[in-house]
């Protein structure tokens, strides 16, 4: 079975702790067997979603491989207590997906991080990626990361913080078991 990953998230800051994140989590999956790609930073900058919007190129990769996946894992850094504009109107793109056999995030596993600097932040940002991801249909993995960035550093997308590594990884193993699970991925292509 051919699982894909995809990754979302991040920011278009060098050195984007939520981008790095996201990448320590889509390299676990990738060990565990899965394919992965990801669209973080500039990747995900696009013109505000509308219905009815020319669609960027990149914004058009980004909806075809989350057709295709059998899991997402989505990373925010948390911008005034809430997820990041810039993820969030990335993640509005995915209603291209509201006419698709599998609309939206429907029967995929969601694995979700928040990255900011403080635990308040950190935690609001994170129940927010679990409302959207429930908006879109989408299985929250049981685990949820929150990394506090003043305490916590990414150089690329290593820490060494072991418990940040860890938590990354088990987000990473929920995601690629439950797509497992459900039977989703295949090697035809789709």
């Amino acid at each position: 079975m051919n699982l894909r990953i995809v990754g979302i998230g991040g920011s278009v800051d060098p050195g984007s702790q939520s981008g790095a994140a996201l990448r320590s989590v889509l390299a676990a999956a990738q060990r565990l067997g899965a394919s992965t790609t990801v669209f973080t930073g500039p990747d995900i900058a696009f013109p505000p979603y509308f219905t009815g919007a020319q669609l960027p190129p990149a914004a058009r990769d980004l909806i075809e491989s989350v057709r295709r996946a059998d899991g997402v894992v989505i990373a925010s850094p948390g911008y005034h207590g809430t997820i990041s504009g810039v993820v969030k109107n990335a993640l509005d793109y995915l209603e291209e997906l509201r006419d698709d056999a599998r609309p939206y995030l429907d029967g995929r596993a969601v694995g979700l991080v928040a990255v900011a600097r403080g635990w308040q932040a950190t935690v609001d940002t994170l129940v927010t990626l679990r409302q959207v991801t429930h908006a879109l249909r989408g299985w929250p993995t049981p685990y949820g990361v929150t990394i506090n960035s003043s305490m916590t550093h990414f150089d690329d997308d290593l820490t060494e913080d072991d418990g940040a590594r860890d938590s990354l990884e088990l987000v990473a193993a929920q995601v690629v078991s439950f797509a497992r699970k459900m039977g989703t991925g295949s090697d035809d292509g789709r």
